[in-house]
């Protein structure tokens, strides 16, 4: 049977609408189609992690035991005499500075006091909830630090900074087994893994200025 000629254009219109909305269909699936990630659940932050309480302690207590190591470097530059005691006092103050201010960002962003982190916490008896020490140094020792000096300072300086190492990367290792925030799983095996190369180099400048002592 032959179309009337009058409605051609309307079957060539319906036959255009079912061609795309089956286009439409398939273009769900294919990921060049896809909305923005910007538009995507939790693209805004909405959907960021949550740190639990592991975390925010760390965070807390890592701030201060930082705070302690780079007052612990700042002796070291009229006080020590050896160069390699200068350079890594240098270097350790440079590392965690930047460290303090990301962690100091992180309580924020988490709706916790940033500013009381150093006085929520006792210098010399800081722990995770463990009751183990964290390697900080006491008031009399930061006293008898500072009022050493010569091959004494850096004798001082190398084993202290080596316990508050210790403390720092026992303290990391919790916060991986404990802890839920990537950002502080990260921060945690950075510390790990600096802190535990400068404890090699400490160890081994102990052992020479002794031989050269001998």
């Amino acid at each position: 049977m032959t179309t009337p000629r009058h409605r051609r254009p309307l079957l060539i219109l319906v036959a255009a609408a079912f061609f795309l909305a089956a286009c439409g269909a398939d273009s769900s699936d294919d990921p060049a189609m896809a909305p923005p990630a910007a538009e995507q659940d939790g693209a805004d932050g909405s959907g960021a992690a949550e740190p639990n309480q592991a975390d925010v302690e760390f965070t807390k207590a890592m701030i201060v035991h930082h705070e302690q190591a780079i007052e612990m470097a700042a002796l070291a530059e009229d006080r020590a005499e050896a160069e390699e005691v200068r350079s890594l006092a240098t270097r350790i103050g440079e590392a965690q500075q930047p460290e303090i201010d990301r962690m100091q960002e992180w309580l924020e962003a988490w709706g916790e006091d940033a500013a009381g982190a150093s006085g929520d916490m006792d210098h010399g008896d800081m722990d995770m909830g463990g009751g183990d020490s964290m390697g900080m140094m006491s008031e009399e020792d930061m006293g008898q630090l500072e009022a050493a000096s010569g091959p004494e300072f850096d004798r001082m300086f190398l084993e202290m900074m080596i316990q508050h190492h210790r403390g720092a990367i026992s303290m990391a290792r919790e916060v991986q087994i404990d802890g839920s925030h990537p950002d502080v799983l990260a921060l945690a095996e950075d510390v790990v893994a600096d802190q535990e190369a400068e404890v090699e180099e400490m160890e081994q400048l102990l052992a020479d200025f002794g031989a050269a002592a001998e």
